[in-house]
């Protein structure tokens, strides 16, 4: 773990370095659940490809622990208590409907870009992926930081117009699932506007998946097929434009 500091506040992150040659950079935004084990070990699995990967804390100050989290996530998934479970995290999570919320994480979020870009062994070679919390904070980074080499959402909101999303200079491979229903309704209209901002942007929607579909922690969510196929994808489109 390491500290970084945006406006005077320091929030930590999780760094993960390659034992062989450095391919280039790449953030890992964790879920909405915080920077749990499972996004470290995710940040692990990528170092083990090449990249120095750098995963931020971004909801630390809401009071999430690991414990709470595995608690809130396998009681949203069950079916017999998502319904008790949902009023709980709208209780939790209305601190991040805040503006200024979002206006501290992407701080945060460029300020591990400029972590990045700063190491020598990087060369400018930056790029981010990010799951739920994190996919959406994937397509903010892509609006805000015209350098990003690439963006890798998975089940991301992207609520920008057209005019915005014309600001993303780098390519983005996104990850859905055919059963998240709210991402699924939104993401007509999302290829359209990207078409119409000049994004080279390609969707990848896993049928028979819902939300979350990549954690492995989570029984009710994984779908271990499609993790698979979306874990070969994004080293191939990594790899591609590193």
């Amino acid at each position: 773990m390491i500290e970084l500091t945006y406006n005077n506040q320091q929030f930590s992150a999780y760094l993960a370095k390659p034992q062989g040659e450095v391919k280039g950079g790449l953030i890992v935004i964790h879920e909405v659940w915080g920077l749990v084990e499972h996004t470290k070990s995710i940040a692990d699995r990528f170092a083990k490809e090449g990249f120095l990967v750098l995963a931020p804390s971004l909801l630390s100050e809401l009071g999430i622990t690991d414990k709470l989290a595995g608690d809130l996530q396998s009681k949203l998934f069950n079916p017999k208590t998502r319904s008790e479970t949902q009023p709980k995290l709208r209780a939790l999570m209305t601190p991040m409907q805040a503006p200024e919320f979002g206006q501290k994480t992407i701080g945060r979020v460029l300020e591990c870009y400029r972590f990045l870009v700063d190491q020598k062994e990087i060369n400018q070679n930056v790029g981010v992926t990010g799951f739920c919390f994190g996919g959406t904070y994937c397509y903010s980074l892509a609006v805000n930081q015209p350098n990003l080499k690439f963006a890798v959402p998975f089940y991301g909101h992207a609520n920008f117009s057209a005019d915005e999303l014309s600001k993303i200079k780098c390519p983005i491979l996104a990850f859905y699932g055919e059963n998240d229903e709210g991402l699924m309704t939104e993401l007509p209209d999302l290829k359209t506007q990207m078409k119409q901002a000049g994004v080279d942007f390609t969707a990848k929607v896993y049928k028979d998946c819902g939300h979350a579909f990549f954690n492995d922690t989570n029984s009710f969510a994984y779908n271990e097929a499609a993790a698979t196929d979306a874990w070969k994808m994004t080293l191939a489109f990594m790899n591609n434009h590193i």
